[in-house]
Protein backbone atom coordinates (compact mmCIF):
# COMPACT_ATOMS: atom_id res chain seq x y z
CA UNK A 1 0.00 0.00 0.00
CA UNK A 2 2.72 2.44 -0.19
CA UNK A 3 1.32 5.65 -1.24
CA UNK A 4 5.24 6.66 -2.52
CA UNK A 5 4.09 4.03 -5.54
CA UNK A 6 0.30 4.74 -6.18
CA UNK A 7 1.48 8.76 -6.40
CA UNK A 8 4.07 8.04 -9.30
CA UNK A 9 2.12 5.27 -10.79
CA UNK A 10 -1.05 7.48 -10.93
CA UNK A 11 0.37 10.91 -11.95
CA UNK A 12 -0.72 12.44 -9.04
CA UNK A 13 0.16 16.02 -7.47
CA UNK A 14 0.86 17.03 -3.90
CA UNK A 15 -2.27 17.89 -1.87
CA UNK A 16 -2.73 19.33 1.69
CA UNK A 17 -4.34 16.63 3.25
CA UNK A 18 -5.65 19.32 5.81
CA UNK A 19 -8.13 20.82 3.23
CA UNK A 20 -10.39 17.88 2.95
CA UNK A 21 -13.28 18.20 4.43
CA UNK A 22 -13.60 15.34 7.57
CA UNK A 23 -16.21 13.02 4.92
CA UNK A 24 -14.14 13.52 2.32
CA UNK A 25 -11.09 11.48 4.49
CA UNK A 26 -13.86 9.16 5.49
CA UNK A 27 -14.87 8.82 2.02
CA UNK A 28 -11.59 7.43 0.95
CA UNK A 29 -10.51 5.79 4.42
CA UNK A 30 -13.66 3.59 3.88
CA UNK A 31 -12.46 1.88 0.67
CA UNK A 32 -8.66 1.41 2.21
CA UNK A 33 -10.16 0.35 5.70
CA UNK A 34 -11.74 -2.42 3.50
CA UNK A 35 -9.10 -3.20 1.42
CA UNK A 36 -7.18 -4.28 4.53
CA UNK A 37 -9.50 -6.08 6.01
CA UNK A 38 -10.62 -8.52 2.93
CA UNK A 39 -6.61 -8.47 2.58
CA UNK A 40 -6.80 -10.35 6.17
CA UNK A 41 -9.99 -12.60 5.44
CA UNK A 42 -8.43 -13.36 2.15
CA UNK A 43 -5.00 -14.13 3.75
CA UNK A 44 -7.19 -16.88 6.14
CA UNK A 45 -7.17 -19.18 3.42
CA UNK A 46 -8.84 -19.96 0.05
CA UNK A 47 -12.95 -20.12 1.06
CA UNK A 48 -16.57 -19.32 -0.35
CA UNK A 49 -17.25 -15.78 -1.04
CA UNK A 50 -19.91 -15.67 0.44
CA UNK A 51 -17.76 -16.63 3.93
CA UNK A 52 -14.88 -14.35 3.00
CA UNK A 53 -18.48 -11.19 2.58
CA UNK A 54 -19.69 -12.47 5.87
CA UNK A 55 -16.26 -12.25 7.69
CA UNK A 56 -15.38 -8.80 5.89
CA UNK A 57 -18.53 -7.32 6.45
CA UNK A 58 -18.61 -8.24 10.31
CA UNK A 59 -15.28 -6.06 10.79
CA UNK A 60 -16.55 -3.53 8.39
CA UNK A 61 -20.04 -3.03 9.58
CA UNK A 62 -19.96 0.24 12.17
CA UNK A 63 -20.09 -1.31 15.54
CA UNK A 64 -17.40 -2.93 14.76
CA UNK A 65 -15.61 0.35 13.90
CA UNK A 66 -16.67 1.61 16.79
CA UNK A 67 -15.66 -1.12 18.88
CA UNK A 68 -12.15 -0.86 17.24
CA UNK A 69 -11.60 3.18 17.91
CA UNK A 70 -12.96 2.87 21.34
CA UNK A 71 -10.11 0.21 21.81
CA UNK A 72 -7.30 2.67 20.16
CA UNK A 73 -8.50 5.96 21.45
CA UNK A 74 -5.67 5.90 24.11
CA UNK A 75 -2.80 5.14 21.45
CA UNK A 76 -4.16 8.16 19.25
CA UNK A 77 -1.39 11.59 19.05
CA UNK A 78 -3.05 14.85 19.75
CA UNK A 79 -3.52 15.74 15.81
CA UNK A 80 -5.19 11.72 15.00
CA UNK A 81 -7.51 12.11 18.11
CA UNK A 82 -8.66 15.90 16.79
CA UNK A 83 -8.99 14.17 13.17
CA UNK A 84 -10.94 11.25 14.46
CA UNK A 85 -13.42 13.57 15.91
CA UNK A 86 -14.13 15.66 13.30
CA UNK A 87 -14.60 12.82 11.27
CA UNK A 88 -17.08 11.41 14.02
CA UNK A 89 -18.76 15.11 14.56
CA UNK A 90 -19.44 15.82 10.88
CA UNK A 91 -23.06 16.03 9.78
CA UNK A 92 -23.56 13.05 6.76
CA UNK A 93 -26.71 13.23 4.66
CA UNK A 94 -26.56 9.77 4.84
CA UNK A 95 -28.43 7.82 7.99
CA UNK A 96 -27.00 4.84 9.43
CA UNK A 97 -29.25 1.80 8.80
CA UNK A 98 -28.16 -1.26 10.61
CA UNK A 99 -25.93 0.64 13.33
CA UNK A 100 -26.94 3.09 16.17
CA UNK A 101 -26.26 7.05 15.65
CA UNK A 102 -23.25 6.67 18.22
CA UNK A 103 -21.09 4.02 16.12
CA UNK A 104 -22.40 5.45 12.59
CA UNK A 105 -20.74 8.72 13.47
CA UNK A 106 -17.71 6.88 15.55
CA UNK A 107 -17.43 4.87 12.41
CA UNK A 108 -17.07 7.69 10.08
CA UNK A 109 -14.12 8.83 12.79
CA UNK A 110 -12.15 5.85 11.89
CA UNK A 111 -12.73 5.98 8.40
CA UNK A 112 -11.80 10.21 8.08
CA UNK A 113 -8.22 9.02 10.29
CA UNK A 114 -7.94 6.19 8.16
CA UNK A 115 -8.21 8.05 5.08
CA UNK A 116 -6.18 10.73 6.32
CA UNK A 117 -2.90 8.47 7.31
CA UNK A 118 -3.55 7.35 3.76
CA UNK A 119 -3.48 10.66 1.95
CA UNK A 120 -0.64 12.07 4.23
CA UNK A 121 1.33 9.04 3.00
CA UNK A 122 1.68 7.78 6.85
CA UNK A 123 1.43 4.16 5.91
CA UNK A 124 3.56 2.65 8.57
CA UNK A 125 1.46 4.64 11.18
CA UNK A 126 -2.13 3.25 9.35
CA UNK A 127 -0.96 0.32 9.21
CA UNK A 128 -0.14 0.19 13.33
CA UNK A 129 -3.36 1.18 14.38
CA UNK A 130 -5.45 -1.09 12.40
CA UNK A 131 -2.66 -4.03 13.38
CA UNK A 132 -3.35 -2.98 17.22
CA UNK A 133 -7.01 -2.19 16.86
CA UNK A 134 -7.65 -5.96 14.93
CA UNK A 135 -5.20 -7.46 18.02
CA UNK A 136 -7.30 -5.90 20.53
CA UNK A 137 -10.65 -7.53 19.10
CA UNK A 138 -9.02 -10.93 18.84
CA UNK A 139 -9.01 -10.82 15.11
CA UNK A 140 -5.25 -11.41 14.65
CA UNK A 141 -5.04 -15.11 14.91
Amino acid sequence: METGLIRKALLLKEIDVGSYSPLALAYIGDAVYEVLIRTKVMNQGNMQVNKMHKKSSSLVKAEAQANMIRLLMEELSEEETIIYKRGRNAKSATIARHASMMDYRMATGLEALVGYLYLAGRDERLLELIHDGLEKMGELS
